[in-house]
């Protein structure tokens, strides 16, 4: 149903891309400093049913592509590792810094509809979560095997990888935020990050 050499090399790699500092990890500490762990579960079903819209619509419309021409897959993946590239550079260079609203004492809790509602937005919104999957995900997937189930099993651990990294960023709350604002901390997260991207570039357009 998939091929394991790939998925062994998939879980990694988007492990890192869903723990990386980004919007929704951002989004799920301030929540869960605000509105504490179990309403920020509201917020983490909004935001993976976004996450797994953009990925299932990401790679249905580059797999359509790809079925209408075939050649452009070679275009597709010069693309995408020179869009990784780029990714790893900007991460390398970035010194870090993850910011966090000043929240007060006294917080006011949101309903769950608008928990729901902006992780949701947060997630179908972000640019760069779009850029990562028509850039990641494709490349994953074997020709030789069945579309769908590859699909449905990649998404489906995409969603558990989300899910545990919101889960941590929630739960760890004013601890992990102080973590990362240490520039020199984050730097290297972002060098690690960096690393692992040049290595995905270089591993699409070889592969």
């Amino acid at each position: 149903m998939v091929n394991l050499t790939l998925l062994g090399a998939f879980i990694p790699t988007f492990l890192f891309v869903s723990v990386t500092p980004g919007m929704c990890m951002t989004l799920a500490m301030t929540l869960g400093m605000s509105q504490g762990v179990r309403r920020t579960f509201w917020m983490m079903w909004g935001e993976m049913l976004g996450v797994g819209l953009v990925a299932m619509a990401a790679v249905l419309g580059v797999a359509a592509l790809m079925l209408k021409f075939p050649d452009l897959f070679q275009w597709f993946k010069l693309l995408g590792a020179a869009y990784l590239t780029y990714v790893g550079i900007q991460m390398w260079r970035a010194r870090g810094k993850l910011a966090v609203p000043q929240l007060g004492t006294a917080s006011v809790l949101l309903p769950r509809r608008t928990l729901f509602s902006q992780g949701f937005i947060t997630a179908v919104s972000n640019p760069k979560g779009w850029a990562f999957h028509m850039a990641l995900l494709p490349p994953f997937i074997d020709s030789k095997l069945a579309f769908w189930p590859q699909l449905l099993v990649l998404v489906a651990i995409i969603l558990l990888l989300e899910f545990g990294s919101m889960l941590l960023y929630a739960s760890g709350g004013k601890a992990l935020a102080l973590f990362l604002t240490k520039t020199n901390r984050l730097q290297y997260l972002n060098r690690i990050g960096a690393c692992l991207m040049f290595g995905v570039a270089v591993w699409m357009l070889v592969g």
